[in-house]
């Protein structure tokens, strides 16, 4: 006698997919803001505020949007609840402006604020992520999985790390000339790049229609990331240099290897029939990107390879353009300009309308956006203010676009393709 089996009750990813979009939107509104405030400092301005602005609100907004996104979809499993998805993403988009603002107006208490929201805010993101794999059949963590976990708990020690000297805590403040490098690479390195890392994995072959299959190169990347960043943070925070060689040795293998997978993955892509120009600034953008992070772990390792772990290797200004402009910030277009027309609301009509905006004047604006990221990141490193201004006006006017076109599809689209205007 033959015993059927209970059909899997369908998933509805429909509410996920909506705050996973406006999440992404919310992510977009403050790489607007870092950049705005990237040309008010203008050349010879500190980097800080747009830094933080881009990295800690932007690409932190980004991936409370997208990480449990991914992680359940993996998994085949259905998604966290949606109040816990949007908390994750209030708190760590307004922690992040909090915290930016205080420090940036000299409130640290504010400031301090803002950081303890931000952490309230991990707290959301890892429910959130982590709580729908408890329904997961079979093997629950992936390699993707594992990075996540390891990249939230980095964050998690580096976000603590600024918190406790923002509110005064001695044991802290007294060593921050060593713990401000070490809470840079846990955020910088071990949070955004690794999740960035991860996320191509499968995002990457996604876009391009390749195969998402194992490749050496994704393990070697994944693996090299992972332990890179909390090596290079221990160096510092001991004054071991040995330690933070070996970390910053890790890290140059990753981001070599992460490139790798980006190239492959290209080599490998899908014939597209239609949409050609979407797919290929999604497609060229995740490819330019990988190449700009290792630009910057290029110039950030290479200094500690060099100096050792110590406070003189930690030099951001160095490699902010190629790690913000070139690498994290083509990443967040490139992946919004494929998430929107894929998850966006609206039909098939409207994501057609959409693929038609975002896929506009494909290789004037790639051109421009890294044309823009050479040129600044030669005038820091040579010390060419002209260069840096060129690059920096090139970086900005791509961005202006990008915005206008995102604003435009998700805004124009619905009665576009609701009065057959596809």
């Amino acid at each position: 006698m033959t015993v059927l089996q209970p059909a899997r009750p369908t998933i509805m990813r429909g509410t996920d997919r909506r705050i996973t979009f406006g999440g992404v939107l919310a992510a977009a509104a403050l790489l607007g803001t870092a950049g705005l405030s990237a040309i008010i400092a203008g050349p010879g301005g500190t980097a800080w505020l747009p830094i933080h602005l881009a990295l800690g609100g932007a690409a932190g907004t980004a991936i409370a949007a997208v990480l449990p996104f991914f992680t359940a979809a993996l998994a085949q499993v259905g998604p966290a609840h949606p109040a816990l998805r949007i908390t994750s993403i209030v708190l760590l988009s307004g922690g992040s402006l909090l915290a930016a603002l205080g420090m940036n107006g000299g409130t640290p208490t504010m400031a301090a604020t803002g950081g303890i929201l931000y952490l309230g805010g991990l707290l959301a993101l890892t429910g959130s992520a982590f709580l729908p794999l408890r329904a997961a059949i079979g093997s629950r963590l992936r390699l993707v999985h594992v990075a996540y976990a390891a990249a939230l708990a980095q964050v998690g020690v580096g976000v603590t790390l600024a918190t406790a000297m923002l509110a005064g805590w001695s044991p802290v403040t007294g060593a921050w000339l060593s713990l401000k490098p070490a809470h840079a690479w846990l955020n910088v390195f071990g949070f955004v790049t690794l999740v960035v890392a991860a996320s191509l994995l499968h995002l990457a072959p996604t876009v391009a229609g390749s195969r998402i299959i194992p490749r050496r190169s994704a393990t070697i990347a994944i693996v090299a990331l992972t332990i890179g960043a909390p090596l290079v943070a221990l160096g510092f925070g001991l004054g071991s240099g040995l330690l933070g060689r070996m970390g910053a040795l890790a890290e140059l293998v990753g981001a070599l290897a992460l490139f790798g997978h980006a190239a492959v993955v290209q080599r490998d892509r899908g014939s597209w029939t239609s949409d050609l120009g979407w797919h290929r600034f999604a497609g060229l953008s995740l490819l330019a990107a990988p190449a700009w992070l290792l630009v910057a772990v290029f110039i950030g390792a290479g200094r500690i390879l060099w100096l050792g772990a110590t406070p003189e290797a930690w030099s951001v200004g160095l490699f902010a353009v190629p790690l913000v402009a070139g690498g994290i910030g083509q990443v967040l277009v490139g992946s919004w300009t494929h998430i929107v027309a894929a998850i966006g609301p609206g039909g098939q009509a409207a994501h057609a309308v959409q693929r038609r905006w975002l896929g506009r004047a494909v290789m004037p604006r790639l051109l421009a956006w890294n044309a823009g990221t050479f040129l600044a990141t030669a005038g820091a490193l040579i010390g060419a203010d002209t260069l840096a201004t060129a690059g920096a006006a090139l970086l900005g006017s791509s961005l202006l676009v990008a915005l206008f076109l995102l604003a435009v599809s998700v805004t124009v689209s619905p009665w576009r393709a609701r009065a057959g205007a596809v």
